[in-house]
């Protein structure tokens, strides 16, 4: 096939989550499909974990977004989907929202899904663009693992991914599991193995409909 590339971007400026998602995202490098690169935005805040963050990255993710020539589409790697629609707004190709993918993925794969969300701030950030997509219906719970982005992509985090998703299945009755940080990608396979529960990975659930998009734009 003609040779394609996607760009995944991440807002904040931790390598460390860019590193972490760029691992999770083997499985979709296929040999003859889309370069899937990542990079992080250096001028981002270490961690996106407030509205003010939020704002702070949009206009220089447009930027990117406006100015890249060498890209088929675009994934916005932060669960808060910061600058979406001024980055549609600012190219014709195809870009991605890991919050908005992640959360139609889970309701394609369960009837009531649950969100492990970083702190009790992202919670009412989560909650206000699910009002915005029309889906809390949908929505068994959201619970903070009250640890900062960093904190959350570190092996010690896994046991506190493991207890708030047993409360989001037990208490809170959801059948499917959504990721709400990009920097807990790491820990997507073993929490699904634990909790017995499909688990979704945001920014997968974002490359792997933005590889479809191109795939299906390609001549064959």
């Amino acid at each position: 096939m003609p040779h394609s590339r996607i760009l995944v971007i991440n807002p904040n400026s931790n390598d460390a989550v860019t590193q972490g998602f760029s691992e999770a995202l083997a499985p979709l490098r296929l040999a003859d499909g889309p370069e899937i690169d990542c990079m992080t935005l250096d001028e981002g805040p270490f961690g996106i974990e407030s509205q003010a963050h939020v704002d702070q990255v949009a206009l220089p993710l447009r930027d990117i977004v406006a100015t890249d020539e060498g890209s088929d589409a675009y994934v916005i790697a932060c669960y808060s989907d910061p600058g979406l629609h001024v980055c549609r707004e600012a190219t014709a190709k195809p870009v991605f929202g890991i919050q908005e993918s992640g959360i139609l993925a889970a309701m394609a794969l369960g009837e009531r899904f649950g969100v492990i969300a970083l702190g009790p701030a992202s919670v009412k950030r989560h909650l206000r663009y699910l009002r915005q997509m029309g889906v809390l219906d949908r929505l068994a719970g959201e619970r903070p693992l009250n640890l900062s982005v960093e904190a959350s992509e570190r092996p010690e985090a896994f046991d506190r991914l493991v207890a708030v998703g047993r409360e989001l299945r037990d208490r809170d009755g959801a059948d499917v599991i959504v990721l709400g940080c990009a920097g807990m990608a790491r820990h997507r396979a073993a929490l699904q193995e634990v909790l017995g529960l499909p688990v979704v990975d945001p920014t997968q659930a974002a490359v792997a409909q933005a590889l479809g998009t191109v795939l299906l734009a390609t001549p064959q």
